[in-house]
């Protein structure tokens, strides 16, 4: 399964994301999406897993869950869009992780791309950073990878200069 996973696009997403998103199966967001629009382009693209972030609105709010935890292969995936850094996650995103025991956690919100093993937990940390125009970023930044199985495999980390 190939995935794409973007974040903080805030109701703008560029063509050079689309264009790397058309050869993946799946497409995850992890919140402040910006606009229903958004979610209804990524979608016809291909199928697309979303969860709202702290700037989105009520419409978005209504379609969308905060906190998402979804089944890819033999990997458990926990999304969320604000999880706090590595081995100081928030309260809640910290209950779930012990209750569910994801091997993946896909968070945004920081606008920083981080990907780091989390020994304590035995998960995989995502952060894509953000693809959209707004915030302290200075490059666009998306991820690609696939999972196969228990694995993952292929990361691939997608720059583009602001």
């Amino acid at each position: 399964m190939k995935i794409g996973i973007i974040s903080d696009t805030h109701n703008f997403l560029p063509d050079e994301s689309i264009n790397h998103l058309h050869i993946c199966d799946e497409i995850w967001h992890a919140g402040d999406i910006g606009s229903i629009k958004i979610l209804e382009q990524l979608e016809n693209i291909k199928r697309t897993r979303a969860v709202y972030g702290n700037i989105d609105n009520a419409q978005i709010r209504r379609s969308f869950k905060k906190d998402l935890v979804f089944k890819v292969e033999d990997v458990k995936v926990l999304m969320t869009h604000i999880a706090g850094p590595v081995k100081k996650y928030n309260s809640e995103t910290l209950k779930i992780i012990s209750n569910e025991k994801p091997q993946l956690l896909v968070c945004g919100h920081s606008h920083i791309l981080k990907v780091i093993y989390d020994k304590n937990f035995k998960m995989l940390y995502m952060n894509p950073g953000s693809c959209g125009s707004v915030g302290i970023h200075k490059v666009k930044t998306l991820l690609k990878f696939k999972i196969e199985g228990s694995d993952f495999k292929d990361l691939k980390v997608i720059e583009k200069e602001r």
